[in-house]
């Protein structure tokens, strides 16, 4: 009886003010959703791995941490975006053909050191190439957001015709597009080759952008003065990170071992990884305690003792949760001296690609493409095309 009572009550006031009963639920709701969701680009790479293609891959591992810090400028509404990456390869015969020779190698992940490792993996293998199987799986495979506000995108590249295999390339764009997610095309090759054999013909039907590179040139990192400090601060940004957790100690571990792999491709390579790893868009809150503690739900004793790093055992609530404050301060200390720092190599490279010229390589097509999609979402950006 008490319980129909309360329910006549909230109907009678709702009814004596729908405006306000309607009102202060569209604030919950708006409220709820400021909470509960935040923008994202969810970038899909799908690598043709056929013995063709040692070059693409490459490109794709020296370049990873270009294409993240062109990403990590970017602006929705004044909020910086979650980046999120899948990555893909196909066209290689070390994946069974039952499964169109399509692997997902990684779902979507915020993990970039795991994107990192996983791309230094890739081994090349002579198979068929079957571009609209591969989009489909990605398309349907992949956990898409929902809101059509977040930007969705899919790169496939490779340099055998568009159209082979049972799955069409038609089909599997038409149907990516359908739900928001745009697909981009770049060719291996010759421009006029690739839109012979319908590479072009797939971005226009999923509104993306074809494009065509020079596969096996190689990376051209500009050196600079300001390398070196980079390389040092790096050190210095590694030693704020306080592992925790049964994976804390590997995935620092992978952290140093993905500072090594950019480190192979020169100093102007670590140095754009370590402009990465400074940004918001590189968190690490599954295993580091001081991105954790940036969670409001966060409690550093619900960690077991044992589970946490050798500096904070042993110690009262108080205590960890200064030493994590402590770290926190130094890492943001750190990240404004990288900051500083590259603006005048951002300025320095500036200079130095004018008098190059352009470049045909693998973040040159993202960066041209990604700006343009991005810019129909009303995202921004926060420094000039590079």
């Amino acid at each position: 009886m008490k319980r129909i009572v309360f329910l006549l009550s909230c109907l009678l006031m709702f009814v004596a003010n729908p405006a306000s009963a309607r009102s202060n639920g569209i604030k919950e709701k708006k409220h709820f959703l400021q909470i509960t969701e935040h923008p994202r680009i969810q970038l899909a790479i799908l690598l043709d791995t056929s013995g063709s293609m040692e070059g693409l891959i490459e490109q794709t591992k020296s370049q990873l941490w270009k294409i993240v810090n062109e990403l990590a400028t970017a602006r929705y509404k004044s909020i910086q975006p979650t980046l999120e990456i899948a990555l893909y390869e196909y066209g290689n015969d070390g994946i069974p053909a039952k499964d169109e020779y399509v692997r997902m190698i990684l779902p979507f992940t915020t993990d970039l050191d795991k994107v990192s490792e996983e791309l230094f993996k890739l081994q090349t293998n002579g198979g068929q190439e079957y571009c609209g199987a591969a989009i489909q799986k990605a398309t349907s495979e992949l956990a898409w957001s929902k809101n059509n506000d977040d930007l969705k995108v899919i790169y496939i590249a490779g340099n055998e015709p568009f159209n082979q295999g049972k799955i069409s390339y038609t089909i599997s764009c038409k149907n990516a597009i359908s739900q928001g997610i745009v697909v981009n095309t770049i060719f291996c090759g010759y421009a006029s080759e690739g839109i012979n054999s319908f590479w072009k013909h797939g971005a226009e039907l999923a509104e993306g952008y074809y494009m065509n590179i020079d596969h096996n040139q190689s990376t051209v990192f500009i050196e600079t003065p300001f390398d070196d400090d980079l390389v040092k601060l790096n050190q210095e940004l590694n030693e704020t990170y306080l592992a925790y957790g049964n994976e804390g100690k590997a995935k620092k571990a992978n952290q140093q071992r993905q500072d090594k792999n950019a480190e192979a491709y020169g100093s102007g390579n670590i140095a754009e990884r370590t402009v990465s790893k400074s940004s918001a868009i590189y968190n690490s809150a599954s295993w580091d305690l001081v991105d954790a503690a940036k969670e409001e739900s966060f409690n550093v004793n619900s960690i077991k003792d044992e589970e946490l790093p050798d500096i904070l055992k042993g110690l009262s609530k108080e205590e960890k949760e200064k030493v994590i404050a402590n770290m926190k301060n130094k890492r943001e200390e750190v990240r404004k001296k990288i900051a500083d720092i590259d603006k005048k190599r951002s300025e320095y490279i500036s200079e130095k690609k004018k008098e190059l010229g352009g470049s045909g390589t693998l973040d040159a097509a993202l960066s041209t493409s990604i700006r343009s999609i991005a810019t129909r979402k009303q995202f921004t950006f926060e420094t000039a095309q590079p």
